[in-house]
């Protein structure tokens, strides 16, 4: 007994040790990070009338924009939301809607309220999907910038999305979720960097807000709201520190392998040479910058990938636990599955920074994190345990402090985030909502981060033990509608 308690002893000193050499490199890492974004932001905020946007809007030689928003079974908000897309400002864009084989009445209610017909397309099927069953034009010359693409549905949102690629007749393409809002001028947000660059910019993206609770017209954003509920308040907090002291910094770094599936622009090109939009994943967005950057290293061609400090697009985030868990479950699956498949790029000098900074990154401390963290809890409490029967078992002081410092560098970093997000670009109503988002901090780890480890762990359960995926089905309660 005596040689199984110094055994467990030494261990946990070793496993001490571990924990605060990981701990110590992911807070110098924030740090970093923390910097880095200022300096994005800052950069941006200074260069942003670099080429002023009104000149944009009014030129006749800005580049080509097509938005792509897969659909399925939309058709109770299906028409607002065309409507929304159309009603975007830029010169040159169209509005590609993919019918994915909805059985609802998307389909009739698009055609109805558009006057559409059936037109015959040249389709070049550059990314193999499903098959196409016809593409719809509207004979009202108001909505020239309409094409619906009808296709049988694969079950999947990246089948439609190259669908919509394959129908795209601009060089450059905007990837968002029909149910989106977007800001009236996001197509030039995003756009600026690509005519601005003087090196290649193969894709472009935004901060991203839910909509939970902000008042909407016919699909158009009338005012911001804070969320209401519990878990679209904690996924609030948590958009916000990610979005800005997370790929400010990596697109600082020139490093960023995700830009969100519900908002960026790419050029057509690229994405389509590396295969589009991979149907089988669940993290399909992670998986095509990655192959895009692959593209550009194999052809030793100098790129950026960028990203803007602007919220310009909300979608409505998991209301109740259920769903959420159910989304964390697939974002974790798709982060090991993207890992996996790639994995051969891993320490590859020719793949540059994503070789030997962001790929070893995200696997450390992205993918093990929760890992980690689940097992040091288990040793925590079989210490506490044997703390029972043998007297100064376990470092009580050392175990507080290091809590203490971890929560309170955690505080710091989110009410930084939060205070520079509402100092740059006043998102809420007003100061009252601030502070509850301040005051969310404060629990978050208690009550919402727990949630998110346990929805990793089972992910990458289900990773391992071959589960098959599903996406599931996300239950929209709409939104705070105005009333005329």
């Amino acid at each position: 007994m005596k040689e199984l308690y110094t055994y467990i002893v030494e261990f946990l000193n070793i496993y001490e040790w571990f924990i605060a050499g990981y701990a110590s490199f992911y807070v110098v890492s924030y740090l970093i990070f923390a910097f880095l974004s200022y300096y994005a932001i800052r950069k941006y905020v200074l260069m942003k009338h670099y080429i002023n946007e009104e000149v944009l809007l009014k030129s006749n030689e800005a580049l080509g924009v097509s938005i792509v928003a897969p659909a399925f079974n939309e058709g109770a908000t299906i028409v607002y939301n065309a409507k929304s897309l159309l009603s975007l400002s830029y010169p040159k864009f169209e509005v590609i809607i993919v019918n994915d084989g909805s059985s609802d009445d998307t389909l009739e209610k698009l055609i109805k309220e558009f006057d559409l017909v059936k037109v015959p397309f040249f389709y070049q099927e550059h990314i193999e999907t499903a098959p196409v069953k016809g593409h719809y034009k509207s004979k009202n010359p108001v909505y020239s910038k309409l094409l619906v693409v009808d296709k049988e549905n694969r079950k999947s949102k990246a089948d439609a999305s190259n669908a919509g690629i394959n129908s795209s007749q601009y060089p450059l393409f905007l990837c968002t979720d029909v149910d989106c809002i977007l800001k009236p001028n996001t197509i030039v947000k995003l756009v600026k960097p690509f005519i601005e660059s003087k090196i290649k910019v193969i894709a472009s993206g935004a901060a991203i807000r839910s909509s939970n609770s902000c008042e909407v017209n016919e699909g158009f954003l009338v005012k911001v709201h804070f969320p209401k509920k519990w878990y679209p308040m904690f996924q609030e907090l948590e958009y916000v520190r990610a979005f800005l002291f997370g790929r400010m910094a990596w697109s600082q770094l020139n490093s960023l392998i995700l830009v969100s599936g519900g908002l960026g622009m790419f050029d057509k090109e690229v994405a389509i040479e590396a295969g589009g939009y991979k149907h089988t994943s669940l993290g399909e967005d992670m998986e095509l910058i990655i192959r895009m950057r692959k593209v550009m290293y194999d052809k030793k061609e100098k790129f950026k990938i960028t990203y803007i400090p602007e919220s310009l697009c909300w979608t409505e985030v998991p209301p109740n636990l259920k769903i959420l868990m159910r989304q964390r479950i697939r974002w974790a699956r798709g982060l090991i599955q993207t890992l996996a498949i790639h994995k051969n790029m891993f320490f590859k000098l020719k793949y540059g920074r994503t070789s030997w900074f962001a790929l070893p990154y995200f696997f450390f401390f992205e993918f093990l994190a929760p890992i980690i963290e689940l097992f040091g809890l288990l040793l925590i409490a079989t210490s506490l345990i044997l703390s029972f029967f043998y007297a100064g078992f376990i470092n009580y002081e050392f175990l507080m402090w290091s809590m203490l410092f971890v929560y309170f560098f955690y505080i710091n970093i989110t009410i930084i985030s939060i205070l520079l997000d509402e100092l740059l670009y006043k998102s809420y109503a007003n100061i009252r909502e601030v502070l509850k988002l301040i005051g969310m901090a404060l629990i978050e780890p208690f009550l919402y981060h727990p949630v998110v480890v346990v929805a990793a762990i089972k992910g990458y359960w289900q990773y391992f033990t071959k589960k098959e995926a599903t996406w599931g089905v996300m239950v929209r309660k709409g939104f705070a509608d105005v009333k005329k």
